[in-house]
């Protein structure tokens, strides 16, 4: 197949890109690289600079290659920043997917695999949390991300498109040639272990009272080569005939702060300075993931997500990186 993947120049979106191409597929990675970095492209891939929110970019895009199906990455990620900015991450992440949406419909490509996120839940009611938990967004990234599947649900229905989107839990870890980098940074693992090599400020750890065991927050974090596989496999069940389909994509095992810190500590030999702050807007205070329909529909199993690997993983490649 012939993939568009956008906002390919990011780190999952990196990682997707490489895998596609290894499986045979051809790849044209659109990024307008205000997030996004060249280091992540594939030589493989073709690359197109551009907006995913300019229609007549789009147009044209779809007019000169024969897209088969579009994986969706470009947007925001930061749910703190989003509070900050709300109706730029609305603006950036809704409205600009629905203009992807709209020049697809018109060029006849109808399959979409959508990232989304766990942020569409907000406050868990139970967990781990299945995909049909309450979803009621703590922050304005979650509600961004939830209004694109709601569309995707409403515009399937009329048989315009084919859709997975994909909650993911929270992506970490790293490959030989791709490291979590943002700008700035917001993630917790790669924030620590710049603390930890000193190259960057003590971490902040953002609340030490949720009513979690140890007063930080829990996450289920998912390395990036299993929710790149995720993305190939579900881009098969749509050449299979799945016509919608929202799952999560965890591990069903959630560390804190404080589990994630003792354990970069472990792995690298080193203390992470770390320093108390406020609780950010929008911060659930446990978000774990269960992924039985993405095991079950897609068979997806993650293969390298236990904390340990994953921040093997990310300690070498910002070793790497930063030498």
């Amino acid at each position: 197949m012939h993939i568009l993947v956008t906002g390919g120049a990011g780190f999952i979106g990196g990682v997707t890109t490489e895998m596609l191409c290894s499986a045979g597929h051809s790849v044209t990675v659109l990024d307008d690289l205000s997030t996004g970095d060249r280091a992540n492209l594939d030589a493989r891939a073709l690359f197109l600079e551009g907006d995913v929110g300019d229609a007549a970019f789009l147009d044209v895009l779809f007019a000169e290659h024969s897209i088969d199906a579009v994986v969706h990455f470009a947007g925001f990620i930061a749910a703190g920043e989003s509070m900050r900015v709300p109706s730029h991450y609305l603006e950036v992440n809704t409205g600009r997917s629905l203009t992807l949406f709209a020049a697809m419909a018109r060029h006849g490509v109808r399959k979409v695999v959508f990232s989304s996120s766990a942020g569409v839940y907000g406050e868990p009611h139970f967990t781990p949390m299945t995909e049909t938990h309450p979803t009621v967004p703590t922050s304005v990234y979650g509600l961004s991300k939830l209004l694109v599947e709601q569309a995707l649900v409403a515009i399937a229905a009329q048989g315009q498109l084919d859709f997975v989107a994909l909650r993911y839990f929270n992506a970490a870890g790293g490959t030989q040639g791709h490291v979590e980098c943002h700008q700035p940074e917001s993630h917790l693992i790669p924030l620590a272990l710049a603390a930890a090599a000193g190259h960057g400020p003590a971490l902040l750890i953002f609340g030490t009272d949720y009513p979690t065991p140890d007063g930080t927050c829990i996450r289920d974090y998912v390395h990036v080569e299993d929710l790149a596989r995720a993305h190939l496999l579900a881009l098969s069940a749509l050449d299979q005939g799945t016509t919608a389909l929202v799952c999560n994509l965890g591990t069903g095992q959630g560390y804190s702060v404080t589990e994630v810190i003792s354990t970069i500590e472990r792995v690298t030999g080193r203390t992470v300075p770390a320093g108390v702050a406020p609780r950010r807007p929008g911060d659930p205070a446990e978000l774990v993931a269960a992924s039985d329909l993405a095991r079950e529909v897609l068979g997806w199993v993650p293969e390298r997500s236990s904390l340990e690997q994953l921040v093997t993983d990310a300690w070498d490649g910002y070793q790497t990186l930063h030498g």
